[in-house]
């Protein structure tokens, strides 16, 4: 089943008297359960795709789905909705609240979410006991390693038990050994049925997933399945 569809999208910006083409007709569908790397340099498009997946952006022309709905027809608040609930969001800068202990944290998605005090502290409590942080869900920000801030991240990703995991390159602000066992807790969170999206720029890590989507000047320049992916060299066991 088709979470995404995407077809033959483009992005315009406006910079000064000039415009910049992003994207240019660009189509790919994302389904149920993959676990897809889109990878590009600097300047490839990349960042430009995923703020369109997130929906954090809308194309100038073309058409994008989200589970069957037209994104481009969607109200800001009905945008708004499908980020907090649908799409669970992985930054490299972990966008943590640095007053703020994990378990508020990771409760954060389900605050806007309207969801009431108790089963939101359970969720919550759950989603870092599933990325093994559940002895440190009273430990703020600066009192966790940077491993353990992004599977804070990572556990507010899961916690509304969204339709895709989308992760802008996880790993790096994190060093080699870390960024394997991160590597290793989305093989499982992918694993447990969950669709991920990676946006990366690093090889090793886009061979990670099944499926690498490479773009270059604004257009996909392929689409193929990986037959001998990386798997990761640590196991994390998930509850």
């Amino acid at each position: 089943m088709n979470i995404i569809n995407i077809e033959h999208i483009a992005k315009i910006y406006s910079v000064g008297n000039q415009e910049v083409q992003a994207l240019r007709d660009v189509s790919l569908q994302i389904n149920k359960n993959e676990y897809v790397a889109i990878m590009g340099p600097s300047g490839s498009g990349k960042s430009t795709l995923m703020n369109m997946l997130g929906c954090l952006d809308t194309p100038t022309h073309g058409k994008y789905e989200f589970k069957g709905q037209s994104v481009s027809e969607m109200s800001d608040n009905e945008l708004a909705i499908i980020r907090n609930k649908e799409i669970g969001f992985v930054f490299q800068t972990f966008n943590l609240l640095a007053r703020s202990d994990a378990l508020h944290n990771v409760e954060l998605p389900l605050i806007y979410a309207g969801i009431t005090g108790h089963e939101r502290k359970e969720r919550a409590r759950k989603a870092l006991e599933e990325v093994g942080l559940g002895d440190r869900s009273h430990h703020k920000p600066n009192e966790l390693s940077g491993g353990q801030r992004q599977r804070v991240a990572i556990a507010r990703a899961l916690v509304t038990r969204p339709a895709i995991i989308l992760a802008d390159e996880p790993t790096g602000n994190l060093d080699s050994k870390t960024g394997e066992e991160i590597m290793a807790l989305f093989n499982e969170i992918h694993e447990m049925g969950n669709t991920v999206i990676l946006v990366t720029h690093e090889e090793y890590i886009a061979q990670h997933a099944k499926r690498v989507i490479r773009i270059k000047d604004g257009l996909i320049e392929s689409d193929e399945e990986i037959e001998n992916r990386t798997l990761p060299k640590v196991k994390v066991n998930l509850t």
